[in-house]
């Protein structure tokens, strides 16, 4: 009988965790983040969603990490398609955001915060 590696599991989850922020900043984080630097309002706004995001995650008590973002990411997305919500198909109107796509905006704001190794 083979023992499973954890470590194995354990490298699969953050590749996965990397990759689920990586498709999320291709997605919507590159535009918005960008417009956020162009919108002060927005700059401000995607910066409260961001301190809820870390204080949900206890953020201030240990280091937020790529998994801990990711699944933050993946639950609120799920919560929101059991509501009928659709990610958009075209490029968003940054000039005013609904709260999900600003918290996910939010999202992309801390993972790039991150320590660059960790989304490689």
């Amino acid at each position: 009988m083979r023992v499973p590696d954890n470590r194995a599991a354990a490298r699969s989850a953050a590749v996965a965790a990397r990759a689920t922020l990586t498709t999320l900043t291709a997605a919507l984080g590159t535009a918005g983040l960008a417009a956020a630097v162009a919108n002060p309002g927005l700059l401000a706004v995607v910066d409260q969603h961001a301190a809820a995001v870390r204080d949900s995650l206890h953020g201030d008590h240990r280091p937020l990490t790529v998994a801990a973002l990711a699944g933050y990411a993946e639950g609120i997305r799920a919560a929101a398609r059991e509501h009928g919500w659709q990610a958009p198909a075209a490029p968003v109107d940054w000039s005013q955001p609904d709260w999900l796509l600003t918290r996910l905006l939010a999202v992309c704001a801390l993972a790039r915060s991150l320590d660059p190794r960790h989304l490689t």
